[in-house]
């Protein structure tokens, strides 16, 4: 029998995030275009798996193109005469009928079966858009409400909670309302864990035309990078979302196959992920980061770069190490050790997955406000493979005699380390 490694470490990687996301709401809007998408039984498939998995799930959706291209459409927004009201809740009927269609017939093999089983149901209360820059829009509405303890106890019970982009209001009257904003109110009222969007292109795109792998709305910058009127809008959105406890969004293609997937287990996705803050973090290592760090500095104490530690001497030594947390996985260390008024800089290891970036500036950056915080006034290493990598950094090669008198004493000659050092600026 052959055994596929790839598949196999694709399975180990992917069940740290299988532990994760049982019980987190997802709420999962599809956009236009998606329901006539030759992908949507591939998606109504993986939803069905992640609802198997224990992930609480809420698919939002509107009606298909054909339905909407009946409506005249100013400044962006739909106006909805009162008389397509009626062949509009008739394709949101056959669109809920079909997805329940198919959620029963999707049903991930496994040795316990367990039916799908969908829930509907009128959870949104809606208002009148009304006159906007003189333009009536009749029954185009938007969200006043969320029937918030309606839909978590369909959760409660397992179901998969569809939400028709229509809303009532108290008086009875009928408003049709956009998907993409219904789910952004829907993922806020619920405090969901993740808001997904799912639209034909791969993610956002910056104003290269390329795809943007992470947006971190507490930097001003990184929300100017889309200037396309449909990308900004999308991205308020996920901007409202992330700021009323929405902990992330995701903007994914429904036109790839797998590609809900590949966005939720594994690391770095496939589409744009939405953040209030970036999810790589550089922070002080704690007593649980021994093993991480232990698994990025073993293979360099294999080859010789690195001095060996222990695990004991690692425990005792862990205050002074930090760490860059890329999603609950270690990616990054480095160590400081203080000398007098000198601080070694000193492990310092990134991940071969993410060497290609600027991880290793971020913790020098890190250990050198660490040292200035205690009150430190130069740097220095000793290294046998990394010279050049410090030297491009401001760091000089020195004499033995430069480094604190306690390093000086136990220098390894056989290991023949070069010094280098560095004035905190």
């Amino acid at each position: 029998m052959t055994i596929n490694a790839e598949q196999i470490k694709w399975f180990r990687d992917s069940s740290p995030y299988i532990d994760a996301h049982r019980g987190r709401t997802f709420v999962v809007c599809l956009t236009q275009g998606a329901l006539d998408s030759d992908n949507l039984n591939n998606i109504i498939t993986d939803l069905a798996l992640l609802n198997s998995l224990g992930a609480r799930l809420v698919l939002v959706y509107g009606t298909d193109e054909d339905e909407t291209a009946q409506r005249e459409i100013i400044n962006g927004r739909k106006i909805t005469p009162s008389e397509l009201l009626h062949s509009i809740a008739g394709a949101l009927g056959r669109v809920t009928f079909d997805l329940t269609s198919k959620f029963s017939a999707s049903r991930p093999d496994s040795p316990v079966r367990r039916e799908i089983t969908t829930s509907t149901g009128n959870v949104l209360r809606a208002k009148p858009l009304g006159v906007l820059d003189g333009i009536d829009h009749l029954q185009t509405g938007e969200v006043r409400r969320v029937d918030v303890g309606a839909i978590r106890h369909q959760l409660d019970g397992r179901a998969i909670v569809l939400v028709p982009a229509i809303g009532y209001s108290p008086s009875g009257e009928v408003f049709c309302l956009e998907a993409a904003a219904v789910a952004s109110h829907v993922a806020r009222a619920l405090e969901a864990d993740k808001l997904i969007y799912m639209i034909a292109d791969d993610g956002l795109r910056d104003i290269d035309n390329m795809v943007i792998n992470e947006i971190d709305l507490s930097r001003v910058e990184q929300s100017r990078l889309v200037d396309d009127i449909d990308s900004i809008a999308l991205l308020s959105l996920c901007d409202q979302a992330c700021h009323n406890n929405v902990s992330r969004s995701h903007i994914i293609s429904y036109e790839k196959d797998g590609a809900l997937l590949e966005e939720l287990f594994t690391r770095d996705g496939c589409g744009t992920q939405i953040v209030g803050h970036s999810y790589e973090q550089v922070r002080a290592a704690s007593i649980n980061d021994v093993p991480g760090i232990l698994r990025l500095i073993e293979p360099l104490e294999g080859k010789g770069i690195l001095v060996k530690r222990s695990r004991e001497l690692l425990e005792s030594e862990i205050d002074q190490f930090l760490v860059i947390d890329r999603d609950g996985l270690l990616i990054s260390c480095a160590a400081l050790y203080p000398f007098d008024k000198a601080g070694e800089v000193a492990c310092v290891v990134t991940h071969p997955d993410y060497r290609n970036g600027d991880r290793g500036d971020r913790l020098l950056d890190a250990i050198e406000a660490r040292a200035k915080s205690e009150g430190l006034e130069h740097l220095f290493v000793l290294t046998t493979q990394s010279v050049h990598w410090f030297t491009e950094r401001g760091f000089n090669e020195c004499d033995l005699s430069a480094l604190p008198q306690e390093k000086q004493e136990f220098y390894n000659y056989q290991r023949n380390s070069r010094a280098l050092v560095r004035q905190i600026d």
